[in-house]
């Protein structure tokens, strides 16, 4: 069994442009790395070990193997610490960080459970989308091109946005317990705001609420804003609605920073009154 204290690390360096006090700096900022890790099963299928991919989730490496049995008991795939006969990571996979990032459970002998019956409820009930994929290949950007939108905003009308979304927020102003995602004018008007327990189902419900309403394409000149952190689902999901700016009240993740770079998203985290921090795309956000 691999050391369950991996290589991988958990933070990563990146330099960015932060504003503050009305000007700006370069520096460096320590984002926490986030990367997926598929969780395989090696079971016990008519007599026969069969290994099958179960589902992927997005997690900051390190304790992978704690983390897959955790997800594994939680939902009923295992009950005691023999169901487990060993935990490794893949080594059929050609590249050493897909090696890194896909975990095998092996299961004992005569242990049944309905890895199909698991396996559709785990794309079913997924609230991201990412997780519930069945394997690393699912996350493939393919057909994604980079977002081209010449939309611009200032900083001032920027740092002022966190504000009027707290002004907007009914749900959290009554319960204190949910996230929300908004879509701004460059000039600081709300156009809309889903509000959610879960971060990515706000998210959904903002562009949804557009898709029906016929606007879709109206956020392509939006700025969204979260109310809490940018994960890389939260960026896959901006690419498709094709929003060229996501801003966060919160921190990026590494994940998030890489794929605002590659397909062309500025990303402004830790966006509060008078300073924020540009993690990519900094052409966009005007003095």
């Amino acid at each position: 069994m691999a050391d369950l204290f991996q290589n991988n690390p958990s933070q990563r360096e990146r330099d960015i442009d932060r504003f503050q006090s009305g000007g700006w700096q370069r520096v460096a900022d320590t984002l926490a790395v986030e990367e997926p890790l598929e969780i395989r099963i090696d079971h016990d299928h008519g007599g026969q070990r069969e290994t099958l991919p179960l589902t992927i989730t997005m997690r900051t490496p390190g304790d992978d193997f704690a983390l897959a049995a955790g997800f594994l008991f939680g939902e009923g795939i295992l009950s005691r610490r023999a169901d487990i006969t060993g935990i490794d990571y893949a080594t059929d996979l050609v590249s050493e960080p897909d090696q890194q990032n896909t975990v095998v459970v092996s299961l004992r002998d005569g242990l049944e459970v309905n890895l199909e019956g698991q396996r559709r409820n785990f794309a079913v009930t997924s609230a991201c989308g990412v997780c519930g994929k069945a394997s690393l290949a699912a996350l493939a950007m393919d057909g994604c091109a980079p977002v081209r939108s010449g939309v611009t905003v200032s900083a001032t009308k920027l740092t002022a946005m966190p504000a009027a979304l707290r002004d907007a927020q009914r749900g959290f102003q009554a319960t204190g317990g949910v996230h929300a995602a908004a879509a701004f004018r460059p000039d600081g008007t709300l156009v809309a705001l889903g509000e959610d327990v879960g971060r990515h189902n706000a998210f959904d419900k903002l562009v949804g609420g557009q898709f029906l309403a016929g606007n879709a394409e109206g956020l392509e000149e939006t700025i969204a804003l979260l109310s809490g952190r940018a994960s890389y689902e939260l960026l896959q999901k901006a690419l498709r609605a094709r929003i060229p700016i996501v801003a966060a009240v919160g921190a990026p993740s590494s994940l998030a920073a890489e794929i605002a770079q590659n397909f062309g998203i500025t990303l402004v985290g830790f966006l509060k009154p008078g300073s924020f921090n540009v993690y990519a795309g900094r052409e966009r956000i005007c003095d």
